[in-house]
């Protein structure tokens, strides 16, 4: 029988959107209860959502609610996360798990501890783009992964989002912290963990200009560097170069390309969902197209012009999977894939590249994670609807 777990969500912004329309696709979690430092926030998506709205410090110590959903600010999610452990509650964190690997590594300590689950996005590794991708290299298909080349680069969040100061701030923004959990985790997924990263960075503009809302024409200031660039070097053997850059107005380079020993893979968009897959096995040759709009995870359920984040007018979106998947797992005493190890060793990786570019050399990665396993078919449509 599937137990739906009963979720208390804190931070009402506008990712929160995303997670109760996961209530469409996952049988086994429900947001009832809803909480914001700002209280007309909690109290508008209370309505919205026909839940009921508390404060903070209530909702964390309301005895109904078993899991967590922390949707707050990064510098927040650290504070958030470790109170909700102490109330004896599982807890689902947007990314990254903390700003920090001191503030990460208390975290796994006190959920071992009280033996309750941590669990952190992003999820979208689980989708058909990258699972479709973790099959082909599992085959051995174009063989062992020699190189790799990354990029996330645009000019910046401030064009469409109102309020864009946290992306520009001096210990929680930054390309590296915003995009890095989705390329990280994905190659972490593919390649497994990583073991040293070297890079340098760039700081290109001191402000930036606010492009949308009230606050439209202001100026901001950037307290942090807006493009990395550097090479992780991974236990397997693999060199991957990156670029995350909030500094590109235009680029036509594909998101992930991997290189092997038998030929290269193009693996689609980390942020995504879906996405098809590209092999080409000969020099000069074409590239094979291996699609995932059939696949779970990987299906269009998207097919109007939208104004959720991360969404194209085609899509798949499944946000809020790696949450039902925790659940899952929490029922049935298994190890969950959006765990605290991978999110930690990806933190891990966040900053040791952001201090390696300070540093102008090499960093080691002290920790190290298991590779999470291939989501079957058969796991997926146990949490399925």
């Amino acid at each position: 029988m599937v137990k739906v777990f009963k979720v208390g969500l804190i931070g009402c912004g506008h990712i929160a959107e995303t997670y109760f329309r996961a209530h469409k696709y996952f049988n086994n979690f429900r947001i009832i209860k809803c909480a914001d430092i700002n209280h007309l926030a909690a109290k508008k998506c209370a309505t919205t959502y026909k839940i009921k709205a508390l404060s903070v410090k209530n909702l964390l110590k309301d005895k109904e609610i078993e899991i967590i959903l922390n949707l707050t600010v990064p510098k927040a999610h650290f504070e958030v996360s470790k109170k909700a452990l102490l109330n004896n509650k599982h807890v689902y964190t947007e990314k990254p798990m903390a700003i920090n690997l001191k503030d990460g590594k208390e975290l796994l300590k006190i959920s071992k501890r009280k033996k309750l689950y941590i669990g952190n996005a992003p999820d979208t590794f689980l989708g058909g783009g990258n699972q479709k991708s973790k099959e082909i290299l599992e085959k051995n298909f174009i063989g062992k992964i020699n190189l790799g080349n990354i990029i996330f680069a645009y000019p910046g969040v401030q064009s469409y989002h109102p309020n864009p100061e946290p992306w520009f701030a001096k210990k929680e923004g930054g390309p590296v912290i915003d995009m890095g959990p989705y390329y990280l985790t994905a190659l972490v997924n593919l390649l497994g963990p990583a073991k040293q990263v070297w890079g340098s960075f760039m700081w290109n503009k001191k402000k930036r200009i606010i492009g949308i809302g009230p606050r439209k024409g202001s100026s901001i200031k950037v307290l942090c560097p807006t493009t990395y660039l550097g090479t992780i070097f991974f236990n397997s053997g693999a060199i991957i170069r990156f670029t995350l850059s909030f500094d590109v107005i235009a680029h036509h380079r594909n998101h992930i390309e991997l290189y092997g020993s038998k030929g290269s893979i193009l693996v689609p968009d980390p942020n995504m969902f879906g996405g098809s897959v590209y092999t080409c096995k000969k020099l000069g040759g074409t590239w094979k197209e291996h699609k995932t709009n059939k696949m779970y995870l990987g299906k269009i359920n998207i097919r109007q012009k939208s104004l959720r984040a991360n969404e194209a007018p085609i899509n798949a979106n499944y946000r809020g999977v790696g949450l039902a998947e925790m659940a899952y797992c929490i029922q049935n005493n298994k190890k969950h894939r959006c765990n605290g190890d991978l999110s930690f060793h990806v933190l891990d990786i966040i900053q040791s590249i952001m201090i390696a570019a300070k540093k102008r050399k090499r960093i080691n990665i002290k920790s190290s994670c298991s590779i999470p396993k291939k989501f079957s078919s058969t796991e997926i449509r146990k949490i399925l609807k």
